[in-house]
């Protein structure tokens, strides 16, 4: 990212200095940058995508014992709940 240095000419008024600053930061695409990266997250460790992996392993075979022994009904995930 580059800084931006705009110094106030003779005769110009505050206002036209910062319309004059907000274009050179428009331009510069540092705006753009600062917006992309503002909700960023980081990327999880390995540790948390194995522990992750695990559980979902887990919670699939819970689910497919109830499943099986018939304490859990199959339901169609395509089927909208509760819309006519």
């Amino acid at each position: 990212m580059a800084v931006i240095n705009v110094r106030k000419n003779e005769g110009e008024s505050n206002e036209s200095l910062v319309r004059r600053f907000v274009r050179k930061v428009q331009a510069s695409g540092n705006l753009l940058v600062v917006k992309k990266n503002q909700y960023r997250q980081r990327p999880p460790s390995k540790r948390l995508k194995r522990r992750s992996a695990i559980l979902r392993s887990e919670s699939r075979a819970k689910r497919e014992y109830l499943r099986k022994i018939g304490k859990l009904e199959e339901t169609d995930r395509n089927k909208k709940k509760g819309r006519r």
